[in-house]
């Protein structure tokens, strides 16, 4: 009887033993399916994003079969599509109708972008950029005469910065990168590449501040497709993380990460001097004001020296064109009043339409944006002082009296503050 009750205990843990392993068993191969699934959903995601994203092998044929039939010239459209040495490296896009590649031609280490959009005028919509209109190339039409087409250019300049005493000098300008080849002479096909290339606000920068330090040399172009020089380090700071990570990670903790990895102090106060000297450059500079509508890290970059680059001038617009743009926007609060991402205007609710001028100058957006990256690691003796004055930046206002005074009074005294502090170390 006890030789029976023994089996009997000994079978009935055997079971329960076996169904336990069972029920493991069944719970990890549970996990390991699930772990499976959610791998190849994101990894399906994430491809089916690069090949919506990165069309960079269509952009390339769209420009080169217009080049081979004789529409379009241009500095870059030997290298592209006849000697096959300017090569599209990583892709770097994030929208699907602006592709941006890393890109190598020859000696140089550049950034390639090109547009799969028609891009013949401009309108407020998401961009202040060019809209599809019926064909592409088609301006300026044959039998244009280079005098016609510099009427052109001038009309199109006037439109977007204003009239301007030294406008005929920015049309030189604009005639002579048409002129890839340096022969004295613009042809048809440099004409429809220039003429498309001017319709984007970073072409246009990029020639306005063509001596300056601030903004990518452009290198060249073909079409609508334009090479600029690389910037080393991009963006100017933060954390790129996969996107299932960004969701379960807290927006202040996401704030504070992206700080951890940012250059020592004195560097990133040159840095800083050199978003202000930009910010200068631009405001009622040679040729009109331009506004700088996107302040976020990813729009700067800096070099190996801890120079500041802008990388992404897409949302740099002049002033004119935007008020001139801003004033036919209909609105019913001051949320409808905004172009990119920070440049905001207020509505008239009487009116339903935005108001013209923009809230704040580019100098006080600019401080806003990166006032905690400067104020981490400052030194403790400079902390009130910077504190003060980047505080008096931010509270500028772009309608306020004798604005333009007291933005170059707060503009000098960061540099000076900043450059004095800097200036007997190696990061000068």
């Amino acid at each position: 009887m006890a030789r029976g009750l023994f089996s009997r205990a000994w079978l009935s843990k055997t079971y329960h033993f076996q169904a336990r392993l069972s029920y493991i068993r069944i719970k990890y191969l549970f996990l390991t399916w699930l772990a499976v699934f959610v791998s190849s959903w994101v990894l399906y995601v994430q491809y089916s994003t690069y090949t919506e994203l990165c069309r960079g092998r269509e952009c390339k044929s769209i420009i080169c079969e217009k080049y081979s039939k004789g529409v379009i010239d241009g500095s870059a459209c030997s290298s592209l599509c006849e000697e096959s040495s300017l090569y599209f490296g990583r892709c770097l896009s994030t929208k699907p109708n602006n592709q941006v590649y890393t890109g190598s031609w020859g000696d140089h280490d550049g950034v390639i972008k090109c547009h799969l959009s028609d891009i013949l005028h401009y309108e407020l919509g998401d961009e202040l950029e060019p809209k599809k209109e019926v064909a592409l190339f088609d301006k300026p039409t044959r039998g244009t005469s280079v005098e016609k087409f510099k009427e052109m250019v001038a009309s199109h300049l006037k439109a977007k910065v204003g009239e301007q005493a030294n406008l005929s000098s920015l049309v030189s300008l604009i005639l002579s990168v048409a002129d890839s080849n340096k022969d004295g002479h613009i042809s048809l096909p440099e004409a429809k590449s220039a003429w498309a290339l001017l319709q984007l606000n970073e072409v246009l920068l990029a020639v306005v501040l063509q001596d300056r330090e601030h903004t990518p040399r452009l290198l060249g172009f073909c079409g609508d497709l334009y090479v600029v020089e690389r910037v080393p380090h991009t963006p100017l700071y933060g954390l790129s993380l996969p996107w299932p990570m960004e969701l379960w990670i807290p927006m202040g903790m996401r704030q504070n990460m992206d700080q951890w990895f940012t250059p020592s102090w004195p560097r990133k106060a040159k840095i800083f001097i050199g978003l202000l000297e930009l910010i200068e450059d631009i405001f009622h500079g040679t040729f009109g004001s331009f506004l700088m509508c996107d302040m976020r890290a990813s729009t700067f970059g800096y070099t190996d020296r801890h120079d500041l680059r802008l990388v992404d001038g897409r949302r740099v617009v002049a002033e004119e064109a935007f008020k001139q743009a801003m004033i036919l926007q209909r609105c019913e609060d001051d949320a409808d009043c905004i172009y990119g991402v920070d440049c905001r205007t207020s509505c008239d609710r009487a009116e339903h339409r935005c108001m013209a001028d923009v809230a704040q100058p580019n100098l006080a957006r600019a401080c806003g944006a990166l006032k905690d990256y400067l104020l981490r690691g400052v030194p403790v003796h400079l902390q009130e002082e910077l504190e003060k004055q980047l505080y008096a930046c931010m509270a500028l206002k772009g309608s306020a009296e004798q604005m333009e005074m007291e933005h170059s009074l707060i503009l000098n005294n960061l540099k000076t503050l900043l450059w004095k502090q800097i200036s007997n170390t190696n990061d000068s």
